[in-house]
């Protein structure tokens, strides 16, 4: 089941590909969502030459308008076709230029989810010349504040690229969107059953902001976008101001 926020993305794809003016050349529409909760839309170009999907037409919009890194897109075809997959190009295109981009698909028992791209291009080839944008980290959004404030500057993942660098951590409710500029600057890697509690509560230890609560859960719990189903498994563990930082990753706002 989609979020408000994710339903409005697939009904501004709807309202384009509806219009009267997109005709036969254009067939399928596709609208995305960028970290600041804008959206962009756009159209197929068919031609017996060849032309763009919709979806690289949209992520060429949002590239035309500066915009951060996509978060969410979707495709929808024309003749009440309804949400469509992206082909295997599209895929492609996505992994490389927004990595940590959720897409909209059908689930082939009449619902709707959004996947992380890399979901649907498993074992994929992974370009060289990739995207040099800041990667996306999603957060519950009760993490906000103590990020953005310092007190948090680490963060426990499962199944998560995260890689260091700039990055931009995005908290999604659900019906609206919060970011913040960041930088990951250290990631390690440890298996699950080798995680302590000191790894779930290494809270801002370097700066020594407060003792770590003892009632909170070593085992990483889901969150929203994650709302338990998506971006990502947090354990609280450590993250704060700078720019957000993130290890065990340690993070910087």
């Amino acid at each position: 089941m989609l979020e408000k926020i994710e339903r409005r993305l697939v009904a501004a794809a709807e309202a384009v590909v509806r219009s009267p003016s997109t005709g036969d050349a254009h067939t399928v529409a596709a609208a995305a969502m960028d970290a600041n909760g804008d959206i962009y839309s756009g159209v197929n170009v068919f031609h017996f030459t060849g032309g763009p999907c919709a979806e690289l037409v949209v992520i060429g919009s949002a590239a035309a308008a500066n915009a951060p890194p996509l978060i969410t897109i979707v495709a929808v075809g024309d003749g009440d076709r309804g949400v469509i997959a992206p082909c295997g190009r599209c895929r492609q295109v996505m992994l490389d230029l927004h990595p940590d981009v959720f897409v909209i698909v059908p689930t082939g028992d009449g619902q709707l989810a959004a996947k992380p791209v890399r979901e649907l291009l498993p074992f994929g080839y992974v370009a060289r010349t990739g995207s040099t944008a800041p990667r996306v980290v999603y957060f519950h959004p009760r993490h906000y504040d103590t990020i953005s404030s310092g007190l948090k500057t680490a963060t426990v993942r499962f199944q998560d690229s995260v890689q260091t660098g700039p990055a931009v951590f995005v908290f999604d409710d659900g019906e609206s969107i919060r970011r913040l500029d960041a930088v990951v600057e250290k990631v390690e890697s440890r298996r699950l059953d080798h995680l302590t509690e000191e790894d779930a509560h290494h809270e801002a230890a370097a700066r020594q902001r407060r003792p770590a609560r003892r009632h909170q859960n070593p085992v990483p719990h889901a969150g929203r976008r994650g709302r338990g189903r998506r971006r990502y498994v947090p354990a609280d563990s450590n993250i704060g101001p700078r720019p957000p930082t993130l290890g065990r990753a340690t993070l910087q706002p």
